[in-house]
């Protein structure tokens, strides 16, 4: 059942997950389409995710936006004061200045695997940051070999933050251990895209990708088809996996697969290196007396579709 809705506010909005924003051309989206989300919304009961381009949006908008209740995504470069995600597109760009104003934003960092093994040093962050890895499609057995060095450097940092009594929140570690079940995108289940078209597409990678590839408008409403096979209950082999904090995201998923419920093997063996690394961190915290009612199996594979069998 749909929860959330996503308005892209301009052509040029920020990415907050995997995929890139190629669009350089501003395009505003007309403010009687915005209107009307914002009352399909409220029709739905559906919270609203904004998301902001690089730029201040007119007046008339802001106003009109704030005539519901909702989420701010924004990129850092033009500090909206009031968002309530921000996001970094590099690691050049990222720095999380300990201020009042800043204690209760979400911070998203996205790069790519190299650059955030060069970086992993300087996360150190004692609120809810989320890094999301843009290249994971082209990971080689290198490349997770490194990625299993820097999350274990990440995880040495956010066992520091821990010590000086602070609660880091890192996606890629600390949502392990606590989740109890699968947590993923959810795209076209749980949240649906309004695009500056006015029309309707399953994420805003869909839509940036194709803008043909339209699953309805704000007239005839949201029409998906097979929308069964973006749920769990039709993923055999992730329904049966443990690693709860894999995004499984479907744009990414039909870019490898071309199924929209199957991750690739590289999101996976990525999903597992840090479902492991969460598991080592949460033994070094119960050392120190911290979350012992967790537990996180050890398992002796990376990719479940290798061990399929098993399940």
């Amino acid at each position: 059942m749909l929860q959330y809705l996503v308005i892209l506010l301009d052509d040029t909005s920020v990415s907050y997950c995997h995929y890139e924003n190629p669009k350089k051309v501003k395009r505003l989206i007309s403010l009687s389409d915005l209107k009307a989300g914002i009352l399909f919304a409220m029709k739905q009961n559906l919270m609203i995710q904004f998301v902001y381009p690089d730029y201040e949006i007119p007046a008339e908008y802001q106003k009109e936006i704030e005539t519901i209740d909702h989420h701010k995504i924004a990129p850092q470069k033009i500090q909206l004061k009031n968002a309530d995600v921000v996001v970094f597109n590099s690691c050049k760009e990222f720095s999380t200045e300990k201020t009042e104003e800043n204690k209760d934003k979400i911070f998203v960092l996205r790069a790519n695997g190299k650059d955030v093994a060069r970086n992993v040093s300087t996360f150190a962050h004692d609120g809810r940051l989320n890094i999301i890895i843009t290249d994971i499609e082209t990971f080689t057995e290198n490349d997770f070999s490194l990625y299993k060095e820097t999350l274990e450097q990440l995880k040495n940092t956010v066992k520091e933050i821990f010590l000086q009594e602070n609660s880091p929140q890192v996606n890629l570690l600390t949502d392990r251990i606590l989740l109890e079940k699968m947590n993923n995108c959810n795209a076209g289940i749980e949240n649906i895209t309004l695009a500056p078209n006015g029309k309707f597409y399953i994420c805003p990678a869909f839509y940036l990708e194709d803008e043909n590839d339209t699953v309805g408008n704000l007239t005839n409403c949201i029409d998906i088809k097979n929308k069964h096979l973006y749920k769990l209950s039709n993923a055999p082999i992730c329904q049966k996996c443990d690693a709860y904090q894999c995004k499984r995201c479907v744009w990414l998923n039909r870019k490898t697969t071309r199924e929209v419920n199957t991750p690739s093997h590289e999101q996976c063996v990525v999903a597992h290196l840090e479902r492991n690394a969460s598991r080592n961190l949460l033994l070094d915290l119960q050392q120190l007396g911290a979350w012992e009612d967790k537990s996180i199996k050890a398992i002796d594979y990376f990719d479940p579709f290798e061990v399929k069998d098993k399940f």
